[in-house]
């Protein structure tokens, strides 16, 4: 039954939408990538740091600074939430995960502020703006104009990424997250490189906050809620299935921060595919959850039915 009542054409009609998206929030992934396989650290920070790059960039648009300019200030923001996590964490010795918790809850009131209220809008017609889903219903131009840009600016953010921890104090940070009492004996500051690593994170949250503010043309307090997930189902979806193309090659750091943003475009297509076969959409949540929980046991499982293979070899 629910067969004859979906339509192949309206899958093609949502998947450059769905492209666009995973693209943007591609580079809130290369965040949650940072802290969660290079610093090993529970960052939750996220949910709130993309509502506040949001809030900033719709703000500033509306008091008539330039798009452009507005995603900088995404970004310090976003660095600024990922200060606080990492000095509540350092310096006052409260728990990772508690600390972002902390931060994400102390946001939302923060982006109230920000706002004067739940939600503000900007139009596409009246600013000049970065990204806007309009930009993908116009002409081939146009159309051809947003994907080459974004696409562009991905790969320019992943260049930027791969020389930054190929520097000394990039390799002090991955080092930080490999191992922590190594790197202190090898006379790293531990507690500065995570608070850096931090910051670095947060701030491309806050960045992609920004571009996807602009994206759908308004940002809300509740725009950055299930972030983490979103970025974590990015992650574990580019590292399963390109995690061998990525794996011994002369810039596998670069393939695989490239590999992260290909998973979030994956990610959103899917959830396309879910929403064109008709299911509710008020459980998005609950099935990117399990996509996450599928992912993210698949290693797991191929080492241990691989082992058993090989015993019984």
């Amino acid at each position: 039954m629910i067969l004859m009542t979906i339509d192949l054409f309206s899958l093609l009609n949502k998947m450059p939408g769905a492209c666009a998206q995973g693209l943007v929030w591609g580079i809130m992934a290369l965040g949650v990538y940072i802290t969660f396989r290079l610093l090993d650290f529970p960052d939750l920070t996220v949910d709130g740091t993309l509502a506040t790059g949001g809030a900033v960039a719709v703000m500033l648009i509306r008091a008539g600074v330039n798009p452009w300019v507005s995603l900088l200030a995404a970004f310090a923001v976003g660095m600024l939430a990922g200060m606080i996590t990492g000095l509540l964490h350092t310096a006052l010795g409260i728990p990772g995960i508690l600390a972002s918790i902390l931060t994400q809850i102390s946001l939302y009131s923060v982006n109230l502020n920000i706002m004067g209220k739940s939600n503000q809008a900007i139009n596409v017609d009246q600013y000049r703006l970065v990204v806007s889903l309009r930009y993908i219903s116009g002409d081939s131009l146009t159309i051809f104009k947003f994907y080459g840009g974004v696409i562009l600016g991905c790969l320019l953010l992943v260049a930027v990424l791969y020389c930054y921890f190929g520097t000394e104090q990039g390799q002090a940070i991955r080092a930080t997250g490999c191992n922590m009492r190594m790197a202190k004996a090898q006379g790293i500051n531990t507690n500065f490189h995570t608070v850096l690593a931090l910051m670095i994170s947060n701030g491309l949250v806050g960045l992609c906050g920004g571009l996807y503010a602009q994206y759908q043309g308004s940002a809300d307090v509740n725009m950055g809620r299930g972030a983490i997930v979103i970025g974590l189902a990015s992650v574990i979806i580019g590292e399963v299935l390109f995690g061998k193309l990525c794996a011994g090659r002369k810039m596998a750091f670069a393939f695989t921060l490239i590999s992260v943003i290909i998973g979030s475009v994956i990610y959103y297509a899917v959830i396309a595919f879910v929403l064109w076969m008709k299911m509710p959409s008020e459980d998005l949540k609950l099935f990117s959850a399990i996509v996450v929980a599928v992912f993210l046991s698949i290693p797991y499982l191929k080492e241990k039915y691989g082992k058993k293979g090989v015993a019984r070899g």
